[in-house]
């Protein structure tokens, strides 16, 4: 069931993919006739695109900001992430300002490392996370926790044992990918999360930061499936408003910077929120 709900999400951003492709002109309307528990990834996928159309025109087109306008404000994080796919093997892909959300713009690292474990494997995913950090290499290594969740079809112990072979430095990034995807992609019940918080021992406040993306970029769309109701309250004992408000309470002082460093500080804010709550 897991597998069979996880293999739908990637078929949600395929057909994002293709509905952008196939008429750019009105996709946010081609976009609407996508499920609303879906339509998340689809703009995940029609991000990928836009990437590539922007890309392919120096910019010009400004087709990631036409994504993220309208109905595309309540998947900006999605947008964002979308828009580091095509750059899976880049070092740091383009990762230009979106509206009033400046720090999303780092979701597109995040990205790139989801596309590179996705496609890659986990061979992939070990060798990357084996390199030497950066503060870039953090976000991308985050984006393949979040691969490593779809890889093994939620599969818990497997994305446990891929994590504890990792090397230490790879392994509180790997952490908060699985929180996030766990939380807004689903895959596993009250006691998969419960799994998952009791397994990452020290990096629970990593599980928590991820998970509060997670369940923050639910909220924002204004359609929370069930599963991340409840990851939100196995994980972090609380409800998703809750939660998502944590991610704005977490802003204060740096919505408006754009740099990877602010983006990181506030990564830091929600792990110490999550434990100030525990």
């Amino acid at each position: 069931m897991a597998r069979a709900l996880l293999e739908g999400h990637a078929r949600s951003f395929l057909d994002g993919f293709n509905i952008a492709a196939a008429d750019w002109r009105s996709v946010h309307e081609g976009l609407r006739e996508v499920s609303s528990d879906e339509r998340g990834f689809a703009y995940e996928g029609a991000a990928m695109y836009a990437a590539i159309r922007d890309a392919a025109t120096m910019g010009r087109a400004q087709a990631v900001s036409l994504l993220s306008s309208g109905p595309g404000d309540g998947y900006v994080h999605l947008i964002r992430v979308g828009t580091g796919w095509p750059y899976a093997l880049v070092s740091r892909p383009p990762v230009a300002p979106v509206g009033s959300t400046p720090l999303l713009r780092w979701l597109g690292l995040d990205g790139g490392g989801f596309a590179l474990a996705f496609f890659g494997g986990k061979a992939r995913l070990r060798r990357f996370c084996s390199r030497t950090p950066t503060p870039a290499w953090a976000e991308k290594v985050a984006g393949c926790g979040r691969a490593l969740w779809f890889i093994e079809s939620a599969g818990v112990p497997a994305v446990c044992a891929t994590i504890g072979a990792a090397p230490a430095a790879a392994r509180p990034h790997l952490w908060s990918g699985v929180g996030l995807a766990s939380c807004y992609a689903g895959g596993v019940e009250a006691d998969g999360f419960a799994e998952l918080a009791a397994a990452c021992g020290d990096y629970w406040p990593h599980l928590a930061q991820g998970s509060i993306f997670g369940v923050a970029a639910r909220v924002r769309s204004g359609v929370v499936p069930r599963y991340t109701s409840v990851g939100s309250r196995a994980v972090l004992d609380r409800d998703p408003a809750t939660v998502a408000n944590w991610s704005e309470q977490a802003l204060a002082g740096i919505e408006s910077r754009g740099d990877l460093a602010a983006y990181g500080e506030w990564k830091s804010r929600l792990r110490h929120i999550a434990g100030a709550h525990r």
